[in-house]
């Protein structure tokens, strides 16, 4: 007769519960978000000097205040970008989140103008723009194109 071999039995964690919606949209952050900490990493290998936050109309997420120039980081789901993330449409309470990013859409339009407004040049960056390869190269182009302008 063959000899049985004891299955090994490895304990496992207890199963967590899931997470209510409520503390999953606690969990998104608005400020120091992955795509934001990319760029500004880029910033820093380039030595080029920020901040974070400033006042300004829609506080943009990085400001380079002495070329004037500020660069708002955005989620393309969020704030309604054409891309396929952009374009998602939740599974869940449909009408309250279209008109949730419908009015992000119109308040970034609004920040935008009055950016301009008061003399700023204003870079978005999509997140969904931050996986192509050479974001970094376009970005420092950008910003060197319209610190000569």
């Amino acid at each position: 007769m063959a000899k049985r071999t004891a299955k090994a039995t490895t304990k496992r964690a207890p199963k967590k519960a899931p997470m209510t919606r409520s503390e999953v949209m606690r969990a998104v952050k608005s400020k120091n978000t992955r795509p934001e900490l990319l760029v500004m990493a880029c910033l820093k290998d380039e030595k080029i000097k920020f901040s974070t936050h400033a006042k300004l109309p829609g506080q943009p997420d990085i400001v380079l205040s002495k070329r004037k120039i500020a660069i708002r980081v955005m989620g393309c789901f969020w704030h309604g970008h054409s891309c396929k993330n952009g374009n998602r449409v939740p599974r869940s309470n449909i009408p309250y989140w279209t008109a949730k990013i419908k009015r992000n859409v119109m308040r970034d339009r609004e920040n935008l103008r009055d950016l301009k407004k008061l003399g700023w040049q204003v870079i978005n960056i999509w997140e969904c723009g931050l996986r192509k390869v050479n974001w970094k190269e376009k970005l420092i182009e950008t910003i060197m194109r319209l610190t000569q302008s």
